[in-house]
């Protein structure tokens, strides 16, 4: 089953001639904000948390197709209603829903928002976008011909140290950056073999509706629920799709990057099931006003990432943040460890104070080292902008871009040590070969 018609079917489910909830909602003298959560386990269960600690939130709907899981829900939000089929939810909760969170495994991410913006409501979908290429196009586009409230959940996007460093960036603080370096060191890969047979499917979970679009599979415990589908081809997207969405989005934001121009993954041959543990991917991006005309990004991932680099030695010796990235520039560079760290401006090999004349300090607020408080920011914004008293920062038009841009490394890891050549315009490679890994067909399910 294509895209086209899966999203044809589920707008047909929700054909009903009714004024969009979220207008009917919204004319009330208090406003109010009624929620509907798709997927409320580990990342879904903190979603669902800093979504409903906003004081203008009434969750009225729970959906998981893990009955465990939806228990403990539940028991938080004893008045939600209760759903293992978010289609199901959607349809018959349709007027009783202002906005949708989506917090699902990445493959179910377009199907489900898709089917939400179809239906006029708001949404908050978890990163990376998406699992396809041409599924971000699409979100992009009918979240802007809808004219819809979006955010994608990047929360350090709206963290402190992230905004200052891209206010010190845009300042001119190291001048036009020439490459940018980011890495972490976890492997959300997997080079070992397919695994055989099939195991008793739990009898909490639905093996049917967590596969969704997906290609059907016989099940096997300690695979893919609930862990470790981030590792595998059909349901995440690497370290790259992980991490990777969160370490780039301070530089893609700061340097107003668009899509790369070539993409370079040097990685072990791809075996189709998943994907490789350790990875370097380079990428070429037009240049903008932050950054020189040749602009290089390269990304490590993987046990020692990131591989030893001049560009990334410290002064005094000292060592890398596990995880963070770093900015190269025609007078210095700029260290960003993830997270919760303020960045490290360097010169000549020696650390420099932070020159924050040039930037708007009210705007950044307190210093805030605290995870509960800091990670509500990013909620209550979409929160907010839901009613009409603030704008997201990270819409669908935003997160659509930066996430094009994390899977077209990814896809590059399909054609190891093989530059590849993306042209914004078509949303097509050079390679024809590569164009096979753009979307992917949907199973009737």
């Amino acid at each position: 089953m294509n895209k086209r018609d899966f999203l044809k079917n589920a707008a047909a489910m929700s054909s009903l001639a009714l004024l969009p909830s979220s207008i009917w909602a919204f004319s009330k003298q208090d406003k109010r904000l009624r929620t509907a959560h798709i997927g409320v386990a580990n990342m879904g269960g903190e979603d669902l948390g800093f979504i409903s600690s906003h004081e203008k939130v009434d969750v009225v709907a729970l959906c998981d197709v893990d009955a465990n899981a939806l228990a403990g829900a539940k028991k938080l939000h004893p008045n939600a209603k209760n759903y293992a089929d978010y289609r199901i939810m959607l349809k018959e909760m349709r007027n009783e829903i202002d906005a949708v969170i989506v917090s699902t495994p990445d493959h179910t991410h377009a199907p489900a928002s898709m089917m939400a913006m179809e239906m006029d409501k708001p949404v908050y979908c978890q990163k990376p976008l998406t699992h396809h290429v041409s599924e971000a196009r699409a979100m992009r586009k009918l979240a802007e011909e809808k004219n819809l409230v979006t955010q994608m959940g990047i929360q350090v996007h709206s963290f402190y140290d992230y905004k200052m460093a891209t206010m010190l960036i845009q300042s001119g603080i190291i001048g036009k950056v020439s490459s940018v370096h980011a890495w972490s060191p976890k492997n959300w890969g997997y080079d070992g073999e397919v695994p055989e047979g099939e195991d008793p499917v739990p009898y909490t979970l639905d093996w049917n509706l967590w596969l969704g679009t997906s290609a059907e599979r016989p099940y096997k415990e300690g695979v893919y629920h609930p862990g470790n589908w981030r590792k595998l081809v059909d349901y995440g997207c690497g370290t790259l799709g992980d991490m990777g969405v969160h370490i780039f989005d301070t530089p893609y934001n700061a340097l107003a990057l668009d899509v790369p121009k070539t993409i370079k993954n040097e990685c072990r041959k791809p075996t189709g099931f998943g994907y490789p543990e350790q990875n370097v991917v380079t990428y070429e991006f037009p240049g903008t006003e932050y950054t020189t005309e040749d602009f290089k990004w390269i990304w490590y991932d993987g046990e020692g990432a990131p591989a030893t680099h001049k560009d990334l030695e410290l002064p005094n010796g000292d060592t890398l943040p596990d995880q963070g990235a770093m900015f190269i520039g025609e007078k210095g560079r700029l260290l960003l460890p993830h997270f919760m760290q303020l960045p490290k401006h360097i010169v000549d090999g020696a650390y420099q104070e932070l020159d924050l004349s040039k930037i708007d300090t009210e705007a950044l607020g307190e210093v805030i080292r605290d995870y509960p408080v800091e990670g509500k920011k990013h909620y209550h914004q979409f929160v907010d902008a839901c009613l009409g008293k603030d704008t997201c920062t990270a819409p669908f038009s935003y997160a659509a871009r930066l996430t094009e841009t994390i899977l077209l490394g990814v896809i590059a890891g399909r054609f190891p040590n093989t530059t590849l050549h993306w042209d914004n315009t078509t949303a097509r490679f050079a390679e024809e070969e590569a164009n096979a890994y753009l979307e992917g067909s949907y199973r009737d399910f």
